[in-house]
């Protein structure tokens, strides 16, 4: 159970983050979508982080993970903008149907896991989030991360796998949230993502913001591929049509762009190419952690399941190079800090690393592409 410290906002979040079985789910969305987030008291990330650390204190502690400085001397007259990408693993999927053949069932407890997932989101403290697999956006992130400044936007999955777990709690789908005395939202689009010109279980969002302190725009998008091998070119197909749709809503790389996302591919599959490749002249920005800055992490992703271990880099964050530099990237974890049973575990929700990286504007806007 969730330790209440005696104030309000402890009482408040143990209410709001307790979780809902699937018969409440329909029932407890329309009951949001009545509430004006406005009209909830802000809570306090260290009062929101100090609840968390209670919840885990049996847990082994956080790891430790630094940032990188990538500033080739590039001066930055703003503050920069932190961009974090993470599939956090839909609590259905790893309980139900993922098989992480050495991860205690102990381990995957939604009470505690969740409070693992805040803990690293609190942690890194970003300006904007990106999430994959999020299954508990109307009983959990929506309502605590609004009431910590972020403006909310979810988009399920047509057709969610997690809806064949039993007592699931709906839909999983890709969220992105941004801090709203950061930014002002300009334009949303909610696409559902076509291959061979059929429309597809894959969604992405992609939003153009306002940045108050440059006044300058930039679109920031969170996709989630189709999974498994033998979809390669299916999940090609999607990616083209992302980038199409990204065209258009960047009027052809004038609006400078940043896609967050869990690709399921390798950087050897042809969509990372095409991503590579393409006349928006994106970057992937884990790249540049690498000694001569063109070779992508060896992992994002480390499971152990039925048929072996896996141990894959997936997870991107893609930005326009001419319009943006990286100042900084989240290290990921070593091997010796994952494990020798893998992920998820007690120390960590998910199969998949977060990524976290501040960006700022190139100080010449107009500089061609």
């Amino acid at each position: 159970p969730v330790c209440s410290m005696g104030n309000s906002t402890s009482r408040l979040y143990s209410a709001l983050a307790k979780t809902l079985s699937s018969s409440a789910v329909s029932q407890h969305q329309d009951c949001l979508e009545q509430l004006d987030s406005a009209q909830l008291d802000p809570i306090d990330p260290k009062d929101l982080l100090e609840e968390c650390q209670i919840v885990l204190q049996k847990r082994p502690p956080r790891f430790q993970r630094d940032f990188v400085d990538l500033k080739k001397n590039a001066a930055s007259n703003h503050r920069p903008i932190r961009v974090m990408q993470w599939n956090i693993l839909a609590q259905a999927l790893g309980e139900g149907k993922d098989n992480f053949v050495q991860c205690p069932m102990e381990a995957l407890k939604w009470e505690e896991r969740k409070c693992l997932i805040l803990e690293e989101i609190l942690a890194y403290k970003p300006d904007i989030l990106c999430l994959q697999e999020v299954d508990h956006y109307f009983d959990t992130f929506e309502p605590l991360l609004s009431r910590l400044g972020y403006q909310c936007t979810f988009f399920p999955k047509p057709w969610s796998p997690c809806l064949d777990v039993e007592q699931n709690n709906g839909p999983d789908g890709c969220a992105l949230f941004f801090l709203k005395d950061r930014f002002e939202l300009i334009n949303s689009a909610n696409i559902r993502l076509t291959a061979m010109k059929l429309k597809t279980n894959q969604v992405a969002i992609a939003q153009t913001l306002k940045c108050h302190e440059t006044g300058r725009l930039f679109c920031i998008a969170v996709t989630h591929l189709k999974a498994r091998t033998g979809w390669e070119r299916f999940r090609s197909a999607q990616g083209c049509d992302l980038l199409q749709n990204l065209k258009s809503i960047t009027q052809g790389a004038k609006i400078p762009l940043i896609i967050c996302g869990d690709f399921n591919a390798e950087p050897t599959e042809e969509v990372y190419k095409e991503f590579s490749n393409s006349s928006l002249n994106l970057n992937s920005a884990y790249k540049l952690l690498s000694p001569d800055g063109q070779s992508e992490p060896p992992y994002t992703t480390w499971k152990i399941r039925p048929s072996g271990e896996c141990r894959h880099t997936l997870d991107y964050i893609w930005y326009s190079q001419h319009a943006l530099n990286v100042n900084s990237a989240l290290g990921l974890l070593t091997e010796e800090q994952i494990g020798p049973n893998r992920l998820p575990s007690f120390n960590y929700p998910s199969d998949h690393l977060s990524l976290v990286c501040d960006f700022s504007f190139n100080q010449d806007p107009d500089r061609l592409l």
